[in-house]
């Protein structure tokens, strides 16, 4: 692909949003029933291809018991309410009452409250009581300060998630997570990201991740874009990642990792574009924390909307639409993509007659834009 000259001293390359692109329809068609939404990663199997993200308002204890019941995963924030508090729900509620000049500032005070070993332990058992996949979340910033907690809790798959994860981070003020020394020493399977890039991607796989996520959760919560001026457009970014995973199974033998699109994904179309441009599965957030039975009630939020130095978040309403197993599975009450997203799914492999994802990661694509 060529370069735009943007003016005499920038190139850039032209990038892809999923609303920049189509899928194409083939000259086969299927019964949507008979195409598989099966998802692999490491020893775990799922019915279908979506991780709830580590947010406050998507995942809960209960939602995360109720993600792992309906096929899918909960990951749950090891940074949140959930492991500050013995009640988190209260600080929930306020949470969501707050007067939108007040919000920041408030949730910074309630997040600043320290993390407690013993409340991880406690909600990562109330998960593995139910019988799901445990699946939780760290900054790179606190990996290394709580991952014996975590892995000693007796997690199944560990998700290091950040804005933009390095596999070179250089600091001078305290020692970088070494990510590859980190990874071989853990006993469990590691997502980590995120990433943008062909390149920082192939880098993040030579350090043994099972997973990449690709993006950073941009979505209605987040205002990374014009705080930091980073932005991932997310067709392009998927696609990039995918291909840095063929070339590092080429360069490893034969080592597959898995892609996971993380970010950008507001509707089931966005979803279902995410899957054809490489995704081996998605991760939620604003879609998710639509349902309502999610912590939020209606609010969502990011970790970004808290920072301590440089918030670059919001508080913000996007509504409830469906219980949880509706939002994923249907009927859906609504018309804009917002519920139901396993049925849009298995709909659209079966118009363009592919019966499971990995075949569906070859159906052809146009640019609409």
């Amino acid at each position: 692909m060529s370069d735009i000259e943007i003016g005499r001293g920038k190139r850039a390359r032209r990038a892809y949003n999923f609303d920049d692109i189509a899928i194409v329809p083939t000259r086969r068609t299927r019964d949507p029933h008979d195409v598989s939404t099966n998802w692999t990663i490491d020893a775990y199997q799922f019915d279908i291809p979506v991780l709830a993200a580590p947010m406050d308002s998507v995942v809960s204890p209960a939602t995360a018991i109720a993600m792992g019941k309906l096929g899918g995963v909960g990951v749950l924030n090891l940074e949140g309410v959930w492991t500050r508090y013995d009640e988190p729900e209260k600080l929930l509620a306020e949470i969501r009452s707050l007067p939108a000049e007040q919000a920041t500032a408030r949730m910074q005070q309630i997040y600043a409250e320290p993390i407690k070993a013993e409340l991880i332990k406690a909600r990562l058992a109330e998960v593995r009581a139910a019988g799901v996949t445990v699946a939780a979340a760290l900054s790179p910033q606190r990996t290394q300060q709580f991952y014996e907690t975590v892995t000693g809790a007796g997690v199944d798959l560990f998700v290091i998630r950040g804005t933009t994860v390095s596999a070179e981070h250089v600091g001078s003020s305290h020692e970088p997570l070494n990510l590859k020394k980190f990874i071989y020493e853990l006993d469990v399977p590691v997502i980590v990201g995120g990433a943008a890039t062909h390149r920082s991607a192939i880098h993040l796989m030579r350090t043994g991740a099972a997973g990449v996520l690709v993006g950073f959760g941009g979505g209605a919560a987040s205002t990374t874009r014009s705080t930091l001026g980073i932005h991932v457009p997310m067709a392009t970014a998927v696609s990039d990642v995918a291909g840095a995973r063929r070339d590092y199974m080429d360069e490893s033998g034969g080592r597959y990792v898995h892609v996971i699109a993380d970010g950008g994904l507001g509707t089931a179309g966005d979803v279902v574009k995410a899957i054809a441009c490489g995704a081996d599965a998605v991760m939620l957030g604003a879609v998710l924390a639509r349902a309502t039975d999610a912590p939020g009630a209606g609010w969502h939020w990011g970790s970004e909307a808290h920072h301590e130095e440089l918030p670059r978040g919001h508080r913000v309403n996007v509504g409830q639409v469906a219980p949880l197993e509706q939002m994923l599975f249907g009927p859906a009450s609504v018309a804009d993509g917002t519920a139901n997203i396993i049925g849009a799914l298995r709909r659209s492999m079966a118009t363009t007659g592919y019966s499971d994802l990995k075949e569906f990661q070859r159906v052809e694509v146009a640019v609409v834009s």
